[in-house]
C-alpha cells in the first residue's frame, strides 16, 4: 500500500520530431526502452516507461513525433499522439531550445488547456550551447503549469521536472508493480532495437520504409535467446540493398542490434535476420496494427 499523498498518473511526452522524447523517456526511467537515432521520426509506437519513486509512480509516454502527412502510416501514428494527449493526466511538452517555440506548440498547449489537462512545457537540448543561450521561457506559455529546461544527456534539470510533474498528477497508489519497467513485452522492445540498427545502418529514405516483425522469440534455453525477425522492405529493389554485398549490410545491422539487446535483457542473445518484401505494408492500416504501429 502506498502512504498518504502518493500520486500516480499518466504523463504524455508531447513534441516535433527529434526534440529529445525518447532520450527524456529512457534518461528518466534508467534503461533504453525507446530506441533513438539521429535521424526524424524514428518512434512509431506509444511507449510506456514506469518510473516508480517513493513520493509517485510516472507513467511515462513517449509518443512520434508532431507532423502533418496523409501516408496511412503517418496517419496512424498522428492518432497515437491525439489519444495519449486526451487521456493522459499530465503532458509534457518538449520543445528543442535550438529550434524554439513554434504555432504547432501553441496549437497543442491551447488544446490541452481546453481540455483542462496540465501542462508542463520543457525545454529540451540545454547541454547544448544554442539552446542554453536560447530565450526562455517562450511567449505565449502563461497558460503553463511549469516551464523548465532540462539535458537528458547530462541530467541537469530534470529534479525539477519530476517536481512539476509529480505536483499535477492525482493521488493514487502505485499502478504497476514498482520493478516494471514497460508494458510492452521484450518481443517488441526486441524488434524496435533491430529497427533502431537499421536506421543507424541504412542511408537516406530506405529506413523509414523499412518494418521489423519478430517471427520468433524462444526463451526456452537459459544459456540463450533465440530471436528471428523479418525486416520488411516495399519493394524487392530494396532487399539487395538492406543485405549488402555478400551480406555485408544485414550482418552489420544484426551485430548492432543483437549487442543493445543482450545489454537491454542482460543475456547471451542468437539473432537471425531476414529480408522480406511486402509491397505497400506500411499504407495498409491492419498490417501497421499487426505490427504494432497503431
Amino acid at each position: 500500500m502506498a502512504e498518504p499523498g502518493h500520486r500516480a498518473g499518466v504523463v504524455a511526452i508531447l513534441g516535433r520530431p527529434n526534440a529529445g522524447k525518447s532520450t527524456l523517456l529512457n534518461r528518466l526511467v534508467g534503461e533504453k526502452l525507446a530506441i533513438v537515432t539521429a535521424k526524424p521520426q524514428t518512434t512509431r509506437s506509444r511507449i510506456l516507461g514506469i518510473l516508480s519513486l517513493e513520493r509517485a509512480q510516472l507513467l511515462l509516454l513517449d509518443t512520434p513525433g508532431l507532423h502533418a502527412s496523409p501516408k496511412a502510416l503517418n496517419v496512424a501514428l498522428n492518432r497515437l499522439v491525439d489519444e495519449a494527449a486526451a487521456t493522459c493526466h499530465v503532458a509534457a511538452v518538449l520543445v528543442d531550445l535550438r529550434a524554439g517555440w513554434g504555432a504547432d506548440h501553441a496549437g497543442l498547449l491551447a488544446g490541452l488547456v481546453a481540455r483542462r489537462t496540465p501542462v508542463i512545457v520543457v525545454g529540451s537540448q540545454l547541454d547544448r550551447s544554442e539552446g542554453r543561450e536560447a530565450a526562455w521561457p517562450p511567449e505565449g506559455v502563461a497558460a503553463a503549469a511549469a516551464c523548465v529546461r532540462v539535458s537528458a544527456h547530462t541530467g541537469e534539470g530534470l529534479d525539477r521536472l519530476l517536481d512539476a510533474l509529480v505536483s499535477q498528477l492525482p493521488e493514487s497508489p502505485p499502478l504497476y508493480p514498482e520493478d516494471q519497467l514497460s508494458d510492452r513485452p521484450l518481443r517488441f522492445l526486441a524488434g524496435e532495437l533491430v529497427r533502431e540498427a537499421a536506421f543507424e545502418e541504412l542511408s537516406e529514405e530506405l529506413p523509414y520504409a523499412l518494418a521489423v516483425e519478430v517471427v520468433e522469440f524462444d526463451e526456452s534455453r537459459p544459456d540463450r535467446l533465440r530471436i528471428r525477425a523479418n525486416l520488411l522492405v516495399e519493394r524487392s529493389s530494396q532487399k539487395p540493398i538492406v543485405i549488402g554485398a555478400g551480406g555485408s549490410m544485414i550482418r552489420r545491422i544484426g551485430t548492432r542490434a543483437r549487442a543493445e539487446i543482450e545489454k537491454l535483457l542482460d543475456r547471451s542473445v542468437h539473432l537471425e535476420l531476414w529480408v522480406k518484401p511486402e509491397r505497400n505494408w506500411s499504407r495498409r492500416l491492419k498490417r501497421l496494427k499487426s505490427l504494432g504501429y497503431s
